[in-house]
């Protein structure tokens, strides 16, 4: 385990991408994308969100770096730029599962 020393400026970039993951509508929005590259019209069909919705937090996480994209005509393709974030999302998923298994534990003992 990495024991990097935060400087003021690391803390910034750090405090920056999580904010970015601090929305769930970017968190489905990088969900859809797992299964590969998409349009906005495609992500807005896969994920409900209305258009201008989608852009927006869309360019938050291509401002994050979570997101790349590139355009083929008169679209603009998103995909994931890295799936590192996953394993953000699986340590957060784990971590709320043992919660709930100490919060069963003691509902079950009552």
């Amino acid at each position: 385990m990495s024991r990097t020393k935060f400087t003021r400026e690391l803390i910034e970039l750090i405090a920056g991408r999580f904010k970015a993951l601090g929305e769930p509508a970017r968190l489905n929005l990088l969900n859809a994308l797992r299964g590969g590259e998409m349009t906005v019209n495609e992500l807005v069909d896969a994920t409900g969100l209305g258009q201008a919705n989608v852009s927006k937090h869309l360019q938050s996480l291509y401002a994050a770096k979570f997101v790349d994209r590139r355009k083929e005509g008169l679209f603009t393709y998103y995909a994931l730029a890295d799936r590192d974030v996953f394993r953000l999302c699986d340590l957060m998923c784990g971590r709320i599962e043992e919660e709930l298994a100490g919060h069963r534990k003691v509902l079950a003992a009552r």
